[in-house]
Parts: structure tokens; C-alpha cells; sequence
């Protein structure tokens, strides 16, 4: 379970908890992909992809797309 950062938090500033998913989601692909294998073993991607969002690292375009 998630402690911090609390998940209300989070979801606030992507939109909603489905947005949040995927933007974590293909973060933590893409750092899996990357990073060296040391800096994974330090901290997990996913916990990255959070911290990432949190402060505002990575950010979700919400314009709509039609």
C-alpha cells in the first residue's frame, strides 16, 4: 500500500486515477528500459515514475484530443 504520496494528491493533479495509471505505467517502462541496472536495484522504477509525478517532473498534457 502507498503511503506517500498520499494518492488523492496525485490524482488532483493528473485528473483521475486512470490517467495516473497509464502516465506512471509508461514512465516506469521507459526507466525499466533505460536506466542501469544499479540505479534500479536502488529504487524501483514505479517508485521513481511516482516521485516523478509528485513533484511535477513529468507532467500530463489534459488538453482533449477529438
Amino acid at each position: 500500500m502507498m503511503l506517500e504520496p498520499p494518492i488523492d494528491e496525485l490524482i488532483e493533479k493528473v485528473g483521475n486515477p486512470y490517467k495516473l495509471a497509464v502516465l506512471v505505467g509508461k514512465r516506469a517502462k521507459y526507466l525499466s528500459e533505460t536506466l542501469p541496472v544499479e540505479e534500479l536495484e536502488a529504487k524501483p522504477e514505479v517508485t521513481r515514475a511516482v516521485d516523478e509525478v509528485e513533484e511535477n517532473i513529468i507532467v500530463l498534457d489534459n488538453e482533449e484530443n477529438a
